[in-house]
This record gives C-alpha cells, sequence and structure tokens, in this order.
C-alpha cells in the first residue's frame, strides 16, 4: 500500500474569514451528531456507514474535544464536517485537518474550504503554528481544496516526488510541480521523536 501523501500549511497566518453561501452556518460538535459525521462519511467516501464508528474513529482519541469537531449545516441539517484535531506524535506544533467530508447534494459549494478554514482559524485560538493533513492521490476535489486553503505537499517518502507530479497534471495544473519544485526535490520530512504519553 502507497503512503498517504502528506500537506502542509507552514503557518497560519493572515487566514480569510470563513463567509458561508446563503442558507448554510458551521457550528460544532453536539450531542447526537455521532450519526450525522457517520453519514456524512459514508455517503462522502461512497462505503457502507457501519465502517464510520464515531466512537471508535473519532470519540476515544486523545485528541477529541467537542469544540474541535465542525459540521456545516443546511438550515438544521449537518451536510459536511472537518475536524481540528492535534496529535503531537505527527508534528508537535501543528493542528491536523482531519476527516474532511461533505454530502454528494452539497458539493460544489465550497463547503469543505469553508469547513477547513474553519478548523484553521480554531488552531489558531489553540496556538498551533502551522497546518498538516494526509489525504489520498485519488482525492483530487479536496487536495485542490488543500491547495486553495494554503497547504502544500510535504514529501514523507520517496515515491511522492512522482505521484505530486501526476496529481498537478491530472488536476491540470502542472505549473504547480514548478511552484512547489523545492518542496519536490528537497528531503524527506521525518517525524520527530516524541513520548508515547504526550497526546491530545
Amino acid at each position: 500500500m502507497l503512503p498517504k501523501l502528506r500537506m502542509l500549511r507552514p503557518d497560519l497566518d493572515g487566514l480569510p474569514k470563513v463567509t458561508l453561501p446563503e442558507g448554510y452556518r458551521i457550528r460544532t460538535y453536539q450531542p447526537g451528531d455521532d450519526a450525522h459525521w457517520g453519514r456524512i462519511l459514508s455517503e462522502s467516501f461512497g462505503d457502507r456507514p457501519e465502517g464510520y464508528s464515531f466512537d471508535e474513529m473519532m470519540a476515544r482519541d486523545p485528541a477529541f474535544r467537542p469544540e474541535r469537531i465542525f459540521f456545516a449545516c443546511c438550515r438544521d441539517e449537518p451536510v459536511g464536517t472537518t475536524s481540528a484535531w492535534h496529535v503531537p506524535a505527527m508534528m508537535p506544533d501543528a493542528g491536523v485537518i482531519h476527516w474532511v467530508a461533505v454530502l454528494p447534494d452539497h458539493t460544489g459549494k465550497k463547503l469543505g474550504y469553508w469547513l477547513a478554514l474553519a478548523a484553521l482559524h480554531k488552531m489558531v485560538a489553540e496556538g498551533r503554528r502551522c497546518a498538516c493533513l494526509n489525504t489520498d492521490d485519488s482525492r483530487l476535489p479536496a487536495i485542490k481544496t488543500y491547495l486553495n486553503c494554503g497547504f502544500q505537499p510535504l514529501l514523507v517518502h520517496e515515491n511522492q516526488r512522482e505521484r505530486w507530479r501526476k496529481i498537478f497534471a491530472d488536476l491540470k495544473l502542472p505549473e504547480l510541480s514548478e511552484r512547489f519544485r523545492e518542496s519536490l526535490e528537497g528531503p524527506i520530512w521525518e517525524a520527530p521523536q516524541r513520548p508515547a504519553r504526550d497526546l491530545g
């Protein structure tokens, strides 16, 4: 299995204001949102609902805080989600964009962008210095959203140099290979060694 792609926003300066389309709003997690979270991920990724257990994948995580989980709502219905996670073992000073998903009927409205931006603002409030995330080669619309949010490639494996060039070509943005040449030709990033107890 190919290692996940990683992206980095080197700083959290100058974040734009979150400005949602008319009829939408963003709120944080409320009791009872577990089912909404699972449904949004299931429909967004085309998987079975039972494959997304909020309790196992979110609530039991040391990073879990209700105020770190965001939902985009159309009127009162949650239709998109992401989280402003913190995983010190991954990158100590960084927040982590975690599980961006939007229901298919609500794509095309930049909800993923606004959700990610809301999560970045939360990271600023928590004192994070930068942000990172993991993604997959096939998630081209998501990668384009992350690029628009100021993220850039962060190599964690040698084979990602060419994978990123192919992604930029598939996005019909081959000029990004030149824009990010320093990253694509630079050293492979390695996670710092952190104590196992340093979580949250």
